[in-house]
């Protein structure tokens, strides 16, 4: 009978994966009806979403980003709304605060009234010219899905995701985030420019009467049942030997790479694991796989490693980048 059951299992998981797998795809040519050029953005985007996490944005102003998010809150049916970050914004601004009313009868009350934070996508645009007081009020919410207002409780909705932007050339006026913030990332995507085919559709598409729209092709309670799923997927022993191995092996206090002990400061905690094994499984269902593999694990080393590690001072003065660093923990693994 046990037998019975876990193949019954089994097949019902295939059968909801490759379900999954469909829907995935009419999601992915609905955002590419509106975005152009940014495939592997849109892709790993997803795969944040997917895994139940928030995705930090790293690229110059004009690309797409905030268009990416307006596309994907139509296309997946959430509640989107946008902060635009400066240096003067307080946490109130973005969480709420309580206001005295009187009804009446005369009667005063204090009544919770609710920030742009109670949505399900929420993008932080430029988020490291907030200050470092509302940037730790963020930094609740995204790790435990709900804001703390005097003394009060108050849940966010389900599902609940940040999408924020930063500008990597401008350094005036800004704060950099916090490690403690950064590691709250599932992952940090690189917004490059797009090649000049993306970009010629884009001008001929985004430049006429007419602009593509974009249309609902999934619901957030189909985004939620999605992430649950991802959870239950399996994942072969290698593939799990090898999250270990890269994510131990980046770690400058015990790792047995010279290039790591020489260059980093500090390298990933158990959270880029974490990350990594739901990125892997939520990569390889975009692919239309049931299972993922080592080649996910090296796909996605670089998004979630980067902002989880940092360069020591004589690499910096040496030029040495991050992505070489990151290459050589990915040669380990074939």
């Amino acid at each position: 009978m046990v037998e019975v059951a876990e193949a019954h299992e089994a097949e019902t998981l295939v059968q909801e994966a490759e379900s999954l797998g469909h829907r995935l795809r009419k999601v992915r040519e609905a955002v590419g009806r509106v975005i152009f050029g940014q495939e592997m953005v849109v892709e790993r985007t997803l795969i944040t979403l997917l895994s139940g996490g928030h995705v930090l944005l790293v690229g110059v102003p004009g690309l797409g980003k905030t268009k990416l998010v307006e596309t994907l809150g139509t296309v997946l049916g959430l509640d989107a709304k946008r902060v635009q970050f400066t240096p003067d914004l307080m946490p109130s601004d973005i969480l709420g605060s309580e206001v005295l009313e009187e009804d009446a009868h005369g009667k005063r009350a204090f009544r919770f009234i609710k920030g742009p934070i109670f949505c399900q996508l929420l993008m932080a645009d430029e988020i490291n010219r907030a200050s470092p007081r509302t940037q730790s009020a963020l930094l609740q919410a995204m790790q435990e899905h709900r804001v703390a207002i005097a003394g009060e409780i108050h849940p966010l909705p389900a599902p609940f995701h940040v999408l924020a932007t930063q500008n990597p050339i401008e350094q005036e006026g800004t704060y950099p985030l916090p490690e403690a913030q950064l590691d709250r990332f599932l992952l940090e995507i690189d917004v490059s420019y797009p090649d000049l085919a993306a970009e010629r559709a884009m001008l001929l598409a985004t430049t006429g009467a007419r602009e593509a729209k974009a249309e609902p092709a999934m619901t957030g309670a189909e985004l939620i049942a999605a992430q649950h799923l991802i959870r239950r997927l399996p994942v072969g022993e290698q593939v799990l030997e090898a999250i270990l191995k890269l994510v131990r092996s980046a770690r400058p206090e015990t790792t047995n790479l010279e290039e790591v002990r020489r260059n980093l400061a500090y390298g990933p905690g158990p959270r880029a694991a974490q990350a990594l094994m739901l990125a892997t499984r939520a990569r390889a269902v975009l692919d239309g796989r049931l299972a993922p593999s080592v080649e996910d694990v090296l796909a996605l080393a670089e998004p979630v490693l980067r902002h989880r590690m940092a360069l020591n001072f004589s690499a910096r003065a040496d030029g040495v980048r991050l992505s070489e660093v990151i290459d050589v923990l990915k040669a380990q693994l074939g």
